[in-house]
């Protein structure tokens, strides 16, 4: 079979590459890959990888969906049924995972960084780690739910969850989980102001009803003071990191919160102390998101609340040039790698 194997740290590091066919032990299922997403983790895999306990080669992707090929008796799939993967694999014995907080289990696996991940033509994952997807399902949408829409999810409706009444602050709108953010947001009421750049990015966040800063010609706290009569918003959302930080910190109303999930620009911002206390400000990291929030994320899916925003989709082949997009500044939304 194809798969996408990251040989070496670099640029010319992922390449298709034909391995052997995976079998499934006890307790596993095997998969046809249909489709997955590309992430940001896979850029950070294939540039550095450090502080993620791994070996090379691996093959890549996080997420993804496919069609089961065999699966272990009792677990209710069968050959043909279509699945998304929950994309840890999990102890299910400590604490966390036992409060149903998986994202917090001390021995935590994720595919394509852990592990061998998705891009491939078959793979072999826990059968835990199948959630049956509904039937008409769009695949190339669904591809899209498992690391950013996830994420998003615990980021809007977590530690401080968005409503009506409140007003929620989303950095770099463009990106995977910043544009899924944005919607979720607006699918629990919030008012949401986005920061972007570039003529076409703004004319479409223009086009949805949301209102939108230009973070290149505008003071984005300035911004965000005059269309809130300067109380700021309740809920920031970033996940660019150090270029951002300090507009988000300033731009929070007093008793706000901030969520972050990525340090892309740098991962060392000022912590700026005084105005946390003074304002009495809360931050609050976030990774993926549990079981029952995949579940509830696939619910709301499902029902027709959101449409992931595709970028473009590429074939397995062409992971390395999707890459590139996902470096691209014209991006909007999720990049799909169509396998089957």
């Amino acid at each position: 079979m194809k798969a996408i194997i990251l040989h070496s740290r670099g640029p010319d590091g992922p390449r298709l590459t034909e391995t052997a066919r995976p079998s499934a032990g006890p307790g596993m299922a095997r998969l046809r890959m249909l489709a997955a997403s590309v992430n940001r983790v896979d850029l950070y895999m294939r540039d550095s990888g450090a502080g993620i306990t791994h070996s090379l080669p691996q093959i890549m992707g996080v997420d993804g969906v496919g069609e089961v090929i065999e699966a272990p008796e009792g677990t209710g799939f069968a050959p043909g049924d279509r699945v998304i993967l929950y994309p840890y694999d999990t102890c299910g014995q400590c604490r966390a995972c036992l409060a149903g907080d998986q994202p917090l289990c001390s021995s935590a696996r994720i595919f394509g960084e852990h592990r061998d991940g998705t891009f491939a033509e078959e793979i072999v994952v826990p059968a835990a780690a199948l959630v049956a997807l509904p039937l008409g399902t769009d695949v190339t949408q669904a591809a899209a739910l498992g690391v950013a829409y996830l994420t998003a999810w615990r980021m809007v409706f977590g530690k401080a969850p968005a409503g009506p009444g409140q007003t929620v602050l989303v950095q770099g709108a463009g990106g995977g989980v910043a544009y899924a953010a944005m919607q979720l947001a607006r699918m629990a009421g919030a008012r949401v102001i986005v920061t972007t750049s570039g003529a076409d990015k703004l004319a479409h966040f223009r086009a949805l009803g949301v209102e939108v800063i230009d973070y290149r010609t505008a003071d984005v706290p300035k911004a965000v003071a005059a269309l809130t009569a300067g109380d700021g918003a309740d809920l920031v959302i970033d996940n660019v990191g150090e270029r951002t930080w300090p507009a988000s910190l300033r731009a929070m109303a007093r008793g706000g919160h901030l969520v972050t999930c990525g340090a892309t620009t740098g991962a060392h911002p000022s912590a700026d102390i005084q105005r946390l206390f003074v304002r009495q400000l809360s931050i609050h990291g976030s990774t993926m998101g549990s079981r029952e929030e995949f579940r509830r994320l696939i619910a709301a899916f499902a029902a027709g609340a959101f449409t992931p925003q595709i970028d473009s989709t590429f074939p397995l082949a062409d992971v390395p040039r999707a890459f590139d997009r996902l470096e691209h500044p014209d991006r909007l939304g999720k990049i799909i790698i169509t396998i089957a």
